[in-house]
């Protein structure tokens, strides 16, 4: 008699690689430049993990160095093509309309989430244009899922060495004419 293996579940996997990311994240809080964003792309049929990265805005003083953008350039780089076709993005929080719609141009499956733009914005300023709406104004498909393990991934922001890392930003709110 053959035992089959159980198999993973969609949910089971995206909760599983929303925690490695979520961990891999949490280490920056050791680090002088600690960030709440991280990004994981891993095979979305096998889920194989490919490559994951952080935030690096400040570290890099370069306002695009997203962790979701980063983690693009690298898988990109590592696999020697444009197109992640056949690949998912996990992110510790929904992405930004920039990195929501690199996502779509690099031709991601998939991007889940678990901290919404909105959770961030109560720590940070943010763009409030939902990743679901760049998705649906764009001519490729790309599926959005999320907020997943949100309470976890929020936690990111409320860390105390993140909490001081907001204070030292000092990004207010600006709006147009002000």
């Amino acid at each position: 008699m053959t035992i089959a293996k159980p198999t993973r579940t969609k949910r089971m996997l995206d909760e599983e690689c929303m925690r490695e990311v979520c961990l891999f994240t949490a280490r920056t809080f050791k680090t002088s430049h600690p960030v709440p964003y991280g990004a994981l792309i891993v095979n979305t049929r096998t889920g194989k993990r490919l490559i994951r990265a952080t935030n690096a805005v400040v570290r890099e003083k370069d306002p695009s160095s997203h962790a979701e953008l980063r983690a693009v350039r690298l898988a990109c780089k590592k696999l020697k093509r444009v197109s992640l076709a056949g690949y998912t993005m996990y992110s510790t929080c929904e992405p930004c309309a920039m990195c929501m719609a690199n996502a779509v141009w690099a031709g991601l499956d998939r991007v889940v989430f678990g901290a919404t733009i909105a959770d961030a914005a109560s720590h940070c300023v943010q763009i409030h244009v939902p990743a679901r709406q760049v998705a649906r104004h764009a001519d490729m498909a790309c599926l959005v899922d999320g907020p997943v393990l949100r309470k976890l991934c929020c936690t990111l922001f409320t860390h105390p060495n993140m909490q001081r890392a907001f204070r030292s930003w000092k990004v207010g709110k600006r709006k147009p004419g002000k």
